[in-house]
């Protein structure tokens, strides 16, 4: 049998991907990244991740490649620690989108989240990634005043396919919504923002077309740059729909099922 032919660019998300449940990222995984770099073959990371949750993840990496993170929000650069681009919802379309999800899914909190800083509403509730953040707590009127990378609610009760079941119809008119864990949340940015865009984005400046590309994730979030790209592939643990979608199926994040893939891939 012929062995497909090496990509010219690995996409890979991070939690529940390469990142473990309990948060962390075995030397085997650091180590296959490494590799690739060797092999010169770049990689870049597409995360919902904001820019400030990225330290960890440059510290277990090492100084190398770059992110797409908030969904394709932000292009990050991980040599340099430093946003290099950024794509906001504008204060107009956070306010109707506000209030439309206020309307459809009493109970909502709603916060924003920039490169470096939280903005929430009163009725807001912080979860594990808050950690380590001020989440400042502006007036209704000063909360919406200037343009936002990612709105992101959370809901006493509901889950989060539960919570997009009910946003999409109400606000997708004005943002792209998902979600990207089941942790109560839904997450919304600009209409052209997302894992797809900002991947394409990074390809077209590398001269590297989708079909020369593989991507690896878990979860809906990661569905438009699944598709978008060559070759896909789920980890066991993600999301039926991501399951459904990828054209294949690797071992789980906790099994290090991407590092061992991209081993056999550079043998």
């Amino acid at each position: 049998m012929t062995k497909p032919p090496l990509p010219r660019l690995i996409a890979c998300d991070l939690d529940g991907t390469v990142v473990r449940h309990d948060g962390t990222v075995t030397a085997r995984t650091v180590a296959v990244f490494a590799a690739l770099e060797t092999a010169g073959i770049p990689f870049v990371f597409v995360t919902g991740r904001p820019p400030r949750l990225m330290g960890p993840i440059a510290e277990a990496f090492g100084p190398r490649g770059v992110a797409v993170c908030s969904n394709g929000a932000y292009h990050y650069d991980l040599r340099a620690r430093a946003v290099v681009a950024e794509y906001a919802i504008d204060p107009a379309t956070l306010v109707k989108t506000a209030r439309g999800l206020r309307t459809a899914i009493p109970g909502i909190g709603l916060a924003l989240e920039y490169a470096d800083a939280l903005l929430a509403d009163p009725l807001y509730e912080p979860w594990d990634w808050d950690e380590g953040v001020t989440v400042q707590r502006p007036a209704e009127a000063e909360l919406w005043l200037r343009p936002a990378p990612k709105l992101v609610g959370r809901h006493p009760s509901l889950s989060a396919d539960e919570l997009l079941a009910l946003a999409h119809p109400a606000v997708g008119d004005l943002v792209t919504v998902y979600h990207s864990n089941g942790l109560r949340l839904v997450e919304a940015v600009a209409h052209g923002v997302s894992k797809a865009e900002g991947l394409a984005r990074h390809a077209a400046g590398l001269g590297v077309a989708a079909e020369d590309v593989i991507a690896f994730g878990d979860m809906p979030n990661d569905l438009s740059m699944l598709r978008w790209a060559g070759r896909s592939y789920a980890v066991a643990n993600a999301h039926p729909s991501v399951l459904a979608a990828a054209g294949g199926v690797i071992g789980s994040n906790e099994d290090d099922g991407v590092a061992v893939f991209l081993e056999q891939l550079l043998t």
